[in-house]
């Protein structure tokens, strides 16, 4: 059996090949040949095939470790079985499209307001948005840029004129708006899922942030959550129609609340926390689908 492991032609941190190591040494031992290849060097391979890939080698499977989502939707379009899908990818990469798909599904989420799609808006507000959701959210108030990673563009906002201001800075990026759950203030926990289990969880802290992600300065501790959680785990990843994800999830003062759901988790933070590999049960997964 032969894949390709799809990644971003630009990213190239330690952080990142390590990830991917682990998951070709995992491919190695279910005797699969997995074969890194950039998104770049994809798109090239289409355009000189004149995007027709049975012209050339096709893999059995794609492990699309990227956000290029033009381009997993094209490798779909070819017929090649994604992991995970491109959709999927699409409604976790953009956290008002995570919200919005599983808003039906009974998973308690923080009350989120979506900001409006703006043109040429920098330095104009939308109407009535800054007291709607102070009515509705209070403050502080969480906004989350819909575009980003690590805890990256997420800041907890403590007035109107500091929400004012921090959408004027936000130009026409979009953005959500979020109640702030302050019972689970500097820590969440980060559930890895692949098929139909929880495989691996750990607990996250910092005492000196309200985010509580490891890239921020948090810590970290395993962890077993509870039943309610992991069938809050395993829904939004079946609803998402995910294979495998990371999905943080807060300890609000009545229960749970789901917080993110990450396509493309880096896991080896939760392998140095709890000694489980998760890019084996990644390629178990996989080698079991395609079978």
């Amino acid at each position: 059996m032969k894949g390709w492991l799809v990644v971003n032609e630009f990213v190239k941190s330690d952080k990142f090949r390590e990830l991917f190591e682990m998951l070709g040494a995992a491919a190695e031992k279910e005797c699969i040949e997995l074969e890194g290849i950039s998104n770049a060097d994809v798109w090239n391979k289409l355009a000189l095939n004149g995007y027709d890939l049975k012209k050339t080698d096709r893999p059995d499977f794609v492990l699309f470790w990227d956000k290029d989502i033009k381009l997993a939707y094209e490798l779909e379009r070819e017929g090649l079985r994604l992991f995970n899908r491109a959709q999927a990818i699409a409604d976790c990469d953009d956290k008002s499209l995570t919200y919005l798909k599983l808003k039906s599904s009974g998973i308690k989420q923080p009350h989120t307001f979506i900001s409006p799609k703006k043109f040429h808006a920098d330095g104009l507000l939308p109407e009535g948005l800054i007291k709607s959701a102070g009515d509705r959210l209070g403050f502080p108030l969480v906004l989350k840029e819909c575009l980003g990673s690590f805890g990256a563009q997420v800041y907890l906002v403590d007035t109107p004129e500091a929400l004012e201001k921090k959408i004027i800075e936000t130009g026409e990026r979009p953005y959500i708006l979020q109640e702030y759950i302050a019972a689970s203030k500097g820590r969440d926990t980060r559930l890895q899922v692949v098929g139909n289990e929880v495989v691996a969880a750990m607990k996250r802290y910092n005492e000196n942030d309200f985010r509580a992600n490891i890239t921020n300065g948090g810590s970290m501790e395993a962890f077993e959550p509870s039943v309610e959680m992991k069938e809050m785990a395993l829904e939004a990843c079946h609803v998402l129609q995910l294979d495998f994800a990371g999905v943080d999830i807060l300890f609000g003062a009545d229960g749970p609340v789901l917080c993110e759901v990450n396509s493309n988790a880096h896991f080896k933070n939760l392998y140095d926390c709890t000694g489980i590999n998760a890019a084996e049960y990644i390629i178990r997964h996989i080698k079991s689908s395609i079978c």
